[in-house]
């Protein structure tokens, strides 16, 4: 248990990282004037364009996987009801949403032929800690 314990605590410090690494790199995108695209340029972006779409990835992006990380480690310390965890789980999907909306865009950016579109080592550093953190939670339950 302790390993997931240091396992989780590790995601607070990735997931602000992967939030600034570049998830991908394009050529020529309408809302996007920059060449590397991450999540926080992404959603500054998205802020001027969309403020009710940006309010959604914002939640997607960042609140719902820290959140979630963060109650697992009140939980895992003692700190917090083990009735949390299906709450988190749900955060935890949430999520997982976000992953799908960037390679859908991906996808969508790559078959109209709009410029170039490369994936950057941050789509998979964020979608490594969504993952990490979603079997973190699954074997947290188990063992609680």
């Amino acid at each position: 248990m302790s390993f997931l314990k240091y396992c989780n605590l590790a995601l607070l410090v990735l997931f602000p990282v992967a939030w600034f690494a570049p998830l991908l790199r394009a050529g020529f995108l309408p809302f996007f004037d920059l060449e590397a695209i991450s999540v926080v340029t992404g959603l500054q972006a998205l802020w001027e364009k969309d403020i009710f779409l940006a309010l959604l990835v914002t939640f997607f992006a960042l609140f719902a996987p820290y959140l979630k990380t963060l109650g697992l480690a009140l939980v895992q310390f003692h700190l917090a009801s083990p009735r949390l965890v299906p709450a988190l789980h749900l955060l935890g999907k949430l999520a997982m949403a976000d992953i799908f909306l960037i390679a859908l865009y991906i996808v969508l950016a790559k078959g109209v032929g709009v410029g170039r579109v490369e994936t950057g080592w941050g789509l998979y550093l964020f979608t490594g800690c969504i993952l990490a953190s979603l079997a973190i939670s699954l074997l947290s339950a188990r063992k609680v």
